[in-house]
């Protein structure tokens, strides 16, 4: 392995290190000293509080529905990771183990899928959603279900590359030797496939539950006020601010960092997961 060191010279190292810190942190601790800072004084440009103000993190929860939006995201994107994982493994194990007609036709329109833009399949995911009321008296939009269908089908694709990828890694000897001890596929795909690829079933789990966590644009018209995720509470608390007194700036701040603490406790439990499978099949 090439020391980087012998390809920079050690103070340029230094600097660009510190320079991506300051990209990456400043943000966040600009979030952080502004929730616990008056709104006057984040108005007026201050960046460190005089006086903390420590109950923005207790009014925000009377000021914006912040509970019902952080259960709502927490149970679609919770139940599309799970989800989309298991469709994942096993789509992926078929592809990868089995040869059948169509099968590279298959990958290629998976990797198709993933260059069209998710804006523009917005009009036309409402319109079929409301047909499906219309023709079939179903109602999906302002359901948990729409946007739960929605997430999956945009996510499912990059997580089966994703698993595609990784199990492409994993030696057949295994499955051949559990083949000659009478070992059914399910088997094989439960009892050795999946406890070896847990790296790469968590990476296309947390993409999955990533993609709704941030989800704006599908939530906002999918949604209604009682199946509203925790971004588009976000969003509506941040419009009516707009205009009149001075902006409730303190609770802003608090309410997004506390929709911004599942995504750190996640990336923390799983990160030891989340090494090996991004770097799985960069090395064969």
């Amino acid at each position: 392995m090439t020391d980087v060191t012998k390809l920079l010279p050690k103070p340029l190292i230094v600097a660009i290190i510190t320079v991506l810190l300051i990209m990456v942190l400043g943000p966040v601790l600009y979030m952080l000293f502004s929730s616990v800072n008056s709104d006057v004084s984040v108005a007026s440009g201050a960046f460190f509080p005089q006086e903390l103000h420590l109950d923005n993190y207790l009014k925000v929860w009377s000021t914006v529905d912040l509970g019902l939006g952080l259960m709502n995201s927490v149970l679609v994107c919770g139940s599309v990771a799970i989800v989309c994982a298991f469709l994942a493994i096993s789509t992926a194990y078929v592809l990868v183990r089995f040869a059948f007609r169509g099968r590279l036709a298959f990958l290629r329109g998976l990797l198709g899928l993933q260059s069209i833009p998710g804006t523009l399949m917005l009009l036309p995911v409402f319109v079929l959603f409301a047909s499906t009321a219309t023709l079939l008296g179903i109602q999906i939009i302002g359901t948990r279900w729409a946007l739960f269908v929605t997430y999956l089908t945009f996510a499912l694709p990059f997580s089966t590359w994703v698993m595609v990828t990784y199990l492409r890694g994993l030696p057949r000897e295994l499955e051949e030797a559990a083949r000659i001890d009478a070992a059914s596929s399910w088997r094989i795909l439960t009892r050795i496939v999946v406890p070896l690829s847990w790296p790469g079933i968590v990476v296309s789990a947390i993409f999955a539950f990533l993609l709704g966590w941030n989800d704006v644009l599908f939530a906002s018209v999918l949604t209604n006020p009682d199946t509203r995720t925790a971004a588009v509470a976000l969003q509506v608390f941040g419009a009516t601010q707009e205009g009149g007194a001075i902006p409730l700036y303190g609770q802003m701040m608090a309410a997004s960092l506390i929709c911004a603490v599942p995504v750190v406790v996640l990336y923390l439990v799983f990160q030891r997961y989340l090494v090996g499978g991004l770097t799985s099949g960069g090395v064969k």
